[in-house]
């Protein structure tokens, strides 16, 4: 398979957004390659969220990386970026060449079973490029993940699967939420790396 050959389908969303699946741009050695360093070498650390003033502390992983130590604030507490890893930048490389887009960020997660997920939420804090792309790149267990219109509450949802690429731009954020909806079916790990830019 050629790296660098796949094509985007078309826009998944229905109206007021601009979401891309480009399916699996690495195969499964190269997937499995990149799941094992990212997931013994980087720094991992429970995420934290503050929700009606007390401090939770999730079962899900995360970890902050970029181009500097960029200061991101999201559920109410805030990240300092750590200098990339020689993995995450060629991964970075690979999904720009894909994508076409820039970044200069990485905010990953580790879903350890499909216990974990992530609630609907947009992705349009201010210390992000407004209307900037993200670039999604799922590792490991293949997962739904879905979106959902802010007003006429309209649903689409897609499959990640192993080596697969998402990106998500325009207004998506601005008129569409978006969740990984915890599942019984799946025990394996997964990690999420979400390639981002913050506005400088």
């Amino acid at each position: 398979m050629d790296l660098f050959n796949n094509l985007p389908e078309s826009n998944i969303l229905p109206f007021d957004g601009d979401v891309r699946y480009y399916g699996s741009i690495l195969d499964s050695k190269n997937a499995s390659h990149y799941f094992d360093q990212l997931l013994k070498n980087i720094l991992w650390e429970h995420d934290q969220t503050i929700i009606f003033g007390k401090l939770i502390v999730t079962k899900r992983k995360v970890a902050w990386y970029g181009d500097a130590p960029f200061q991101y604030t999201y559920s109410k507490t805030t990240k300092s970026a750590l200098p990339w890893t020689q993995e995450l930048l060629e991964l970075k490389q690979i999904i720009e060449d894909q994508s076409g887009e820039t970044f200069n960020s990485c905010l990953l997660n580790l879903y350890h079973t499909g216990d974990e997920g992530m609630s609907w939420h947009s992705d349009d804090e201010k210390d992000l490029k407004k209307n900037g792309a993200i670039g999604s790149l799922s590792l490991g267990a293949a997962r739904k993940f879905a979106f959902k219109h802010k007003i006429t509450k309209q649903t689409v949802s897609v499959v990640l699967e192993n080596g697969s690429l998402l990106v998500m731009k325009g207004h998506t954020q601005a008129n569409w939420l978006h969740r990984l909806p915890p599942t019984k079916k799946v025990s394996t790990p997964r990690l999420n790396l979400t390639f981002r830019t913050i506005a400088t």
